[in-house]
C-alpha cells in the first residue's frame, strides 16, 4: 500500500492538523531522518504552506492545534509542536504548558530549531531587571496618563495577564480599569 493511501486510511481523509477535507497531501516532515508513517502526515495545502514559510502563518488558522496536539500519531504532535513555537501570539504557550511529549518524541520536534532561545529574541523587562512574560502580572510605580484619554492610571493599580509587544521590548498591554492600554515596561514591576 502506498504511503498517501495510507495516510488516508489513518487520517480518515481529514488534515489531520487542521481537519480540513479539501487539497490534501503527503508532507513529509523535515529533519526526521525515519521514513514512512513515523514522519509524514496528511495535511491540507494551507497548512503545508505555512508550514514551509513561518511568514506567511495566520495564528488563528493554527487554532486548531488544541484538538490535534492530541493525536497518538507521533508525526502529528511534532509538527504541532513545531507550530505552536512558531506562531507569534500569547495563546500558544498555554497550549505548550499542556502537551506531553516523550523525551525521544520531543527530541524529534526539537530538530528543526523550533523552540530554542532566539539570541534576537525581544526579552521584556519591569523595572528592577525581571523577565516579564505574557501572561504576568505586574503593578505600575508611578501614576501615567493615558494617551488619547483623559484617563491615569494610578500607582500601585495591577494589571493581570499582561500580553508583550512582539516589536518592541519595552512596550506591555494589559486592562485597567476595564480600558486596553499599553504600557512602558519601566514603569511597571512584577508581582
Amino acid at each position: 500500500m502506498s504511503l498517501e493511501r495510507e495516510l488516508q486510511k489513518r487520517s480518515g481523509s481529514k488534515c489531520e492538523l487542521s481537519g480540513e477535507v479539501e487539497n490534501l497531501s503527503v508532507f513529509i516532515i523535515p529533519d526526521i531522518k525515519e521514513n514512512g508513517l513515523k514522519s509524514a502526515l496528511y495535511a491540507s495545502k494551507t497548512c503545508i504552506d505555512q508550514m514551509n514559510d513561518s511568514e506567511t502563518i495566520d495564528p488563528n488558522h493554527w487554532r486548531c492545534l488544541n484538538d490535534s496536539m492530541w493525536s497518538e500519531h507521533n508525526a502529528v504532535k511534532i509538527m504541532a509542536w513545531r507550530m505552536l513555537n512558531r506562531i507569534k501570539a500569547d495563546w500558544p504557550q498555554d497550549l505548550l504548558d499542556m502537551m506531553y511529549l516523550e523525551d525521544e518524541i520531543l527530541e524529534l520536534a526539537k530538530a528543526s530549531g523550533d523552540g530554542e532561545a532566539d539570541e534576537n529574541k525581544l526579552v521584556h523587562r519591569d523595572v528592577n531587571g525581571v523577565i516579564l512574560e505574557a501572561g504576568d502580572s505586574v503593578v505600575l510605580i508611578k501614576d501615567l496618563k493615558v494617551k488619547g484619554s483623559s484617563m491615569v492610571a494610578k500607582q500601585g493599580t495591577a494589571v493581570r495577564r499582561i500580553s508583550l509587544d512582539h516589536d518592541n521590548a519595552e512596550y506591555i498591554e494589559g486592562k485597567v480599569d476595564g480600558q486596553h492600554i499599553v504600557i512602558i515596561t519601566k514603569y511597571v514591576k512584577k508581582i
